[in-house]
């Protein structure tokens, strides 16, 4: 079934440089790495491009010295360019727009850091920003950049015990968080979750910087607690710290398979080298286009995408406080992009599979004047075809799937546009990216033959701006990622690649099961789920069975409008996936719900639907989005006997 998924392309492009830009990497890494370096201010250049001494734990650029915030702010005002939109903060949560020059986002963020520098932070202590999606998030993140600090972003609203977690590893000297964070339909105190992890914590920080929100005011502890105002008020600006180019810029915790989070470490000049190369490789971006990802700083996109690419390459970020339905309507994207002349778009699938579901036909789109915008980015979780297809109609502008993870910062795979745009296939992120030598593995740690499905490696080592390793653990960062493939990254996902050199990613590599001695994923089957006419978004998981080992059940959520009954469309649904992929796949339970379980970046919880059905212990995730979800999906997975075991 995946090797019949290598269609013929969707779209004919004339020309393209990729293929000897991939084989210019090839021959002779460092030098191509050592040309992109070119791009990025240096106090003092490097020594060498890349040591491998202590393989696996490479570094990129030793000997040099750099500042990530300098090369972000201060380098663009010095070119003549502050005038010009840096940062972009729309607001349709507050009915709130605010614009910021790059000089004016300079002089906040030396105010910010000459505030942390009189709280004590100094180059190499530790501060977390747990924060929603306002501009102080970002002014927070460069502050701790231009003085040599490193920051860890906990997305706001973390509940305590997680927060602690985080804490504990990390070591933060100070925390700067907001009084609340705001969603669609309540407002989140954050003091109140930030003061119980701090009880929870056995480090205790030795300040908290918090950031009074109108809608919601915290109590500060005397002694311990700042207001972020009256810091401000009396800062003295602070310039930027020289640091090397090895040293860690930030840590981003991740979700690790033993509920302990993983915290990536990300330097400072290897990360703006690949980050600033994939702004005009991957992306097509010039410097003053405006780019948009619409993600919270929270998460990884947040960091490359809203903060650190745009910045960098001299582009104007925007900052979206809102949701792609709901506030108010399914046409907020759109309105963003007409607004603020949006030139590109990166979002995950799934806010495109919720305008699908609000609005069918695409009406609110036809509303709006995209003339500005060239190209919609899709990542976070696999881009099914069906949705691909749909938002091509709908846009009219090139859609571009493309994978990557926390652990690498930037994409693995991508149809890199500024190359010139190869043929689409749909189900597929196109082709390894340069810097990227990308494999399929079977359990023995042989490479499959083309069109077989197995474990995505990546041969080491990483490019510019991958992690370094995990925070106070390289034991950790050995066993999760080196130690089962040794020489290469152990990306988690799994799935094949075809003749062409195309990659499809069909599933985390425990979201492949076997049914009966067959192995299936879970992308296979929600493909075909997806291309039911009355399917706005599904998810697949399998489940124990005495029998066969594991069985597939599907969990979709219909358009809006669908007049059809249920059990109808259950039935057609079991059928499309016995034409489609067999018998073999015993696929008998397909369920109709509201909604699925997702966390709040979108991606959809199946390791924790899979513990539902199978009657496993599971703790609440601590990243969900509405925890009410599983309840229903607890409910519907019962009265079809599951969960109960």
């Amino acid at each position: 079934m995946i090797a019949s998924l290598a269609s013929e392309p969707q779209v004919q492009i004339v020309t393209s440089r990729y293929a000897e830009t991939y084989a210019a990497w090839q021959r002779d890494p460092e030098a191509y790495w050592a040309q992109a370096a070119e791009d990025i201010h240096w106090f003092k250049r490097w020594d060498r491009v890349l040591d491998s001494s202590r393989a696996p734990f490479y570094r990129w650029f030793p000997g040099g010295s750099v500042n990530t915030c300098y090369n972000a702010l201060d380098r663009h005002v010095e070119a003549g360019r502050g005038a010009q939109a840096a940062l972009i903060y729309d607001s349709p949560i507050t009915r709130v727009i605010r614009s910021f020059t790059y000089a004016e986002l300079l002089n906040q963020v030396k105010l910010f850091a000459g505030a942390l520098k009189a709280q004590g932070v100094t180059k190499g202590d530790r501060v977390i920003i747990y924060m929603p999606a306002v501009p102080e998030a970002v002014i927070a993140m460069l502050a701790c950049a231009r003085i040599g600090a490193i920051h860890s972003v906990v997305f706001g609203g973390f509940a305590p015990r997680e927060l602690a977690i985080r804490l504990d590893d990390c070591t933060p000297k100070l925390i700067v968080s907001a009084s609340c964070g705001i969603e669609p339909t309540r407002t989140i105190p954050y003091k109140p979750l930030l003061d119980e992890a701090i009880e929870i914590a056995a480090h205790k920080p030795q300040g908290v910087i918090v950031l009074q929100r109108p809608q919601v005011k915290a109590t500060l502890l005397p002694g311990r607690d700042h207001d972020w105002d009256e810091l401000m008020a009396r800062a003295r600006p602070a310039e930027c710290v020289p640091v090397a180019a090895t040293d860690p810029l930030y840590i981003l915790y991740t979700s690790g398979s033993t509920g302990k989070p993983k915290g990536v470490v990300r330097d400072n000049a290897g990360h703006m080298v690949g980050l600033k190369w994939s702004m005009h490789g991957v992306y097509d971006m010039k410097p003053g286009d405006v780019f948009w990802a619409a993600s919270d700083v929270g998460w990884v996109v947040g960091h490359s995408y809203i903060v650190y690419a745009p910045l960098l390459h001299g582009c104007t970020t925007i900052l979206f406080e809102g949701k792609p339905v709901g506030t108010p309507d399914a046409g907020v994207f759109w309105r963003v992009i007409e607004q603020h002349k949006v030139a590109a778009l990166f979002t995950a699938p799934t806010s495109f599979r919720a305008i699908r579901r609000e609005d069918p036909n695409g009406e609110f789109i036809r509303k709006y004047d995209l003339s500005n915008f060239r190209t919609l980015f899709l990542a976070g979780e696999r881009a099914d075809p069906d949705t691909v297809r749909w938002a091509e109609e709908q846009v009219k502008k090139p859609v571009i799937d493309h994978w990557w993870q926390t652990e690498t910062a930037w994409a693995i795979a991508a149809n890199c546009m500024g190359l010139g745009m190869l043929p689409v296939k749909h189900g597929s992120p196109t082709k390894a990216v340069p810097g990227y030598d990308v494999r399929v593995f079977d359990p023995a740690g042989q490479e499959v033959e083309r069109g077989e499905s197995g474990a995505i490696v990546v041969k080491l080592p990483l490019p510019p701006a991958a992690m370094l390793t995990l925070w106070n653990n390289d034991t950790g960062y050995i066993s999760s990622y080196m130690q089962e493939y040794p020489g290469w990254y152990k990306t988690g996902d799994a799935g094949m690649q075809d003749a062409d050199g195309y990659l499809y990613i069909m599933s985390r590599t425990d979201d492949v099961f076997n049914v009966a001695g067959h192995r299936l994923s879970t992308g296979s089957i929600e493909e075909v789920l997806a291309g039911h006419p009355a399917v706005a978004e599904c998810a697949a998981i399998g489940v124990r069975d005495e029998m066969k080992g594991q069985v597939p059940i599907g969990f979709v959520v219909l358009k809006a409008g669908v007049d059809r009954s249920e059990a109808e469309v259950r039935n057609e649904l079991v059928q499309r996936v016995r034409d489609q992929i067999g018998a073999v796949a015993s696929f008998k339970t397909a369920l109709v719900v509201k909604q699925l379980p997702k966390t709040r970046s979108g991606k959809i919880l199946r390791g924790t639907m899979r513990r539902i059905a199978d009657g496993e212990p599971w703790p609440m995730p601590a990243t969900i989005e509405d925890p009410s979800v599983l309840d229903a999906i607890t409910q519907s997975l019962a009265a079809e006997g599951y969960g109960k075991r």
